[in-house]
């Protein structure tokens, strides 16, 4: 039986060298098959480093999306074609950004993507917040209010475009599909300190054209299951949105990354 090993918001960054190697002896004492990685991994500039790190140090396939984090201090465009290249080169990284449906069993299949806070939920124009997304990542700094929603409402419309071609593929060839994405695609998964977040956090923090994109899908599909596995919120959660939709929310801190679930390729997960 295949084991999966799933993590999120590890943000290596904030470790030192000797902390790196002992997350990494933790992940390995799993015994997975296979990794997931929900971004937040590093920043624009290490991010290819810590993702060559992990694949060479836990010598399983390692499939990966990007967070917001992975482009700070840099572009979206630049990284992603540096990861592309990164994953052309050594063997057992994946970014599922980039890929179609990926086999884990003759039944079950694994896609994802990025995703984005995309200001579709609450109300986006008058939320006092500012990220350190609109400061820190090129394509979406310096922008006024109005053209900033523009640009995160294109963002989560290429996550949805992406999601639902690859999970329309996935639902002919298997039974139970995972969906590794790193923004909540869904409001009631958007929760943070135990409650859900309210209208000014939350266009910040889910991706409404995923969620929307997955409800239309598996909606059309009532004989198939999809297990969506997030972050971004840091804070552990689980919910239920359809009958055949299951969503698992991550939680981790700064600075004590770990693995949010194990699991086997029929669904049932254990935490760590």
């Amino acid at each position: 039986m295949r084991r999966i090993a799933w993590m999120t918001d590890i943000h290596l960054n904030f470790l030192e060298a000797e902390r790196q190697m002992e997350f990494v002896r933790r992940v390995r004492s799993h015994r997975a098959d296979s990794i997931l990685v929900g971004g937040d991994i590093g920043e624009a500039a290490s991010v290819g480093d810590y993702l060559r790190f992990l694949a060479t140090r836990l010598g399983v396939p390692v499939y990966f999306v990007l967070g917001n984090h992975d482009y700070y201090g840099g572009s979206i465009a630049e990284v992603r074609r540096a990861v592309r290249r990164l994953t052309a080169e050594v063997d057992g990284l994946h970014y599922l950004s980039e890929c179609g449906p990926v086999a884990l069993s003759s039944d079950v299949g694994l896609i994802g993507h990025d995703g984005w806070g995309d200001g579709r939920f609450g109300d986006f124009l008058r939320s006092p917040l500012v990220l350190n997304d609109y400061v820190h990542i090129r394509e979406i700094s310096g922008l006024s209010r109005a053209d900033l929603l523009a640009r995160l409402n294109a963002l989560g419309d290429e996550a949805a475009d992406h999601v639902r071609g690859t999970l329309t593929d996935a639902l002919r060839s298997f039974r139970h599909v995972y969906l590794l994405t790193h923004v909540p695609p869904f409001r009631e998964a958007c929760v943070h300190a135990g409650r859900p977040s309210d209208d000014d956090w939350a266009p910040h923090f889910a991706c409404r054209a995923v969620g929307e994109t997955v409800r239309e899908v598996m909606t059309a599909a009532p004989d198939r299951r999809l297990t969506v596995l997030c972050g971004h919120v840091h804070e552990r959660g689980r919910c239920e949105v359809l009958p055949n939709v299951e969503v698992h929310t991550g939680g981790t801190e700064y600075g004590d990354p770990g693995v949010q679930g194990i699991f086997d390729i029929r669904g049932r997960s254990r935490g760590e």
